[in-house]
């Protein structure tokens, strides 16, 4: 099991704040939290360094970009073995935006974003059918997401 990162109170100021809104400026993060820019970007990077942060991402309404369809997706493996290379063959389908490997009822539970159902039906029956490994799957479309969030890793 890996060991917990030894983050201090500012580590985790900033970062619970460049979750909330990444395009602040490392000086302006040194004005909000007492330091000097300089020591923000040194933090960010011992941050980057240890695998905690991963990069800036811009958060998009895919829905505004004509792609009208999420769906989730339950896996069932033939072995659990064949995870890893299943997980090679998924991560070549861009339409797969998230996978997970799971407990319960499923080996792997997957995301997948398209512009419409037939894209969907491309992805499910097209694409994935000629995956070895893969024994069967269930599909779930989303009619609506209600909210999506990070966690707060510090109180203010």
């Amino acid at each position: 099991m890996a060991s917990k990162p030894n983050l201090d109170k500012l580590d985790l100021q900033i970062i619970q704040h460049m979750m909330e809104s990444a395009e602040t400026s490392y000086a302006e993060l040194g004005k909000k939290f007492f330091v000097s820019g300089g020591t923000i970007h040194v933090r960010i990077k011992k941050l980057q360094e240890m695998g905690i942060a991963k990069g800036t991402r811009l958060a998009v309404d895919t829905r505004e970009l004509g792609y009208d369809v999420i769906a989730f997706l339950g896996i069932y493996l033939e072995k659990s073995s064949l995870y890893d290379s299943v997980a090679r063959e998924l991560m070549k389908i861009p339409e797969i935006v998230r996978l997970n490997y799971t407990t319960g009822n499923y080996s792997m539970f997957a995301e997948i974003v398209t512009k419409d159902i037939r894209q969907l039906r491309n992805v499910l029956h097209d694409q994935l059918q000629k995956i070895k490994g893969i024994e069967r799957t269930e599909t779930f479309i989303s009619l609506e997401e209600s909210f999506s969030r990070n966690i707060t890793v510090i109180e203010d």
